[in-house]
């Protein structure tokens, strides 16, 4: 009976996790609020969850589980638009692709890259200047577009800024390269691009690209003028100055002013007989 009783005198168990609990007795008096760290329970099930997805992954057949990328350009079609040859040709693939806007590329790393022998010989990492290069091919495939009227003749990479490099890239790496058009002064062929490159959802590589297209002797000082907002303000004024119409010419009459004021002023002598008889 006394360990009946006791039994009842304590107070009961609470179904809330601890960190609940303690958090509804620091506030005597209102509603005890659940906690964000997850039961005991529910963090069993998700676990069961997950393994229950694994299973079901490990169940497709093999040639199921890794779907291919989707195909946009092929090798072939990039050789006819990039002007690039073996070994600096950096781009396999372009599997996203929206005219005058963005493209995504990839590029397949291998062990037989030219450049794994001696970047390192231990330890095989693609170098950042390759990776650099390979994000500005997928940006000349987005220029040399109908869109943006640009040839493989006359278009050239001109300048990065703010690259950084966050992971490194090693043989086996599938990278995948996003470039963005974020500027475009037709005027003077020059372009801004935005790019990121990726590893399995890692961001390994990031920076600002700027492309230019020799069209007329303005690109020759165009790439100082693009940077400088001000410098672009004036140039536009001169240019603006340069190309406009001169202006008309007011009809006059002929007795108003010049030679038209010299005949009122012969006649009127003639009249009044001061002019000599020369005139």
């Amino acid at each position: 009976m006394e360990a009946t009783a006791a039994a009842a005198a304590a107070p009961a168990r609470s179904a809330l996790p601890f960190r609940s609990r303690v958090a509804a007795a620091a506030r005597p008096g209102r509603a005890p609020a659940l906690s964000a760290a997850p039961g005991r329970r529910l963090v069993a099930r998700r676990a069961a969850g997950d393994g229950q997805a694994v299973e079901a992954q490990e169940a497709l057949p093999i040639e199921k589980r890794f779907p291919p990328f989707p195909s946009v350009m092929d090798i072939n079609q990039i050789r006819e638009i990039l002007p690039h040859r073996f070994p600096f040709l950096l781009v396999d693939r372009v599997i996203e692709y929206k005219g005058g806007e963005y493209a995504v590329g990839i590029k397949n790393v291998t062990i037989n890259d030219n450049f794994f022998p001696g970047h390192f010989p231990e330890r095989p990492i693609m170098p950042g200047v390759l990776m650099v290069e390979a994000m500005a091919q997928v940006g000349g495939l987005v220029m040399l577009q109908p869109e943006i009227g640009g040839s493989r003749d006359n278009f050239f990479f001109a300048g990065i800024d703010k690259v950084r490099f966050r992971k490194p890239v090693i043989a086996g790496d599938t990278l995948i390269m996003r470039m963005t058009l974020t500027k475009y002064q037709k005027r003077f062929g020059l372009a801004k691009m935005e790019g990121k490159a990726y590893v399995g959802g890692d961001l390994v590589c990031e920076g600002e690209f700027l492309l230019r297209k020799e069209h007329d002797e303005v690109a020759n000082n165009g790439l100082s003028i693009f940077l400088d907002p001000k410098r672009l303000k004036l140039q536009k004024r001169r240019h603006s100055e340069q190309t406009k119409p001169p202006p008309r010419r007011r009809w006059t009459s002929r007795f108003s002013s010049g030679s038209g004021s010299l005949r009122r002023r012969r006649v009127s002598r003639l009249i009044s007989g001061q002019v000599s008889s020369e005139l």
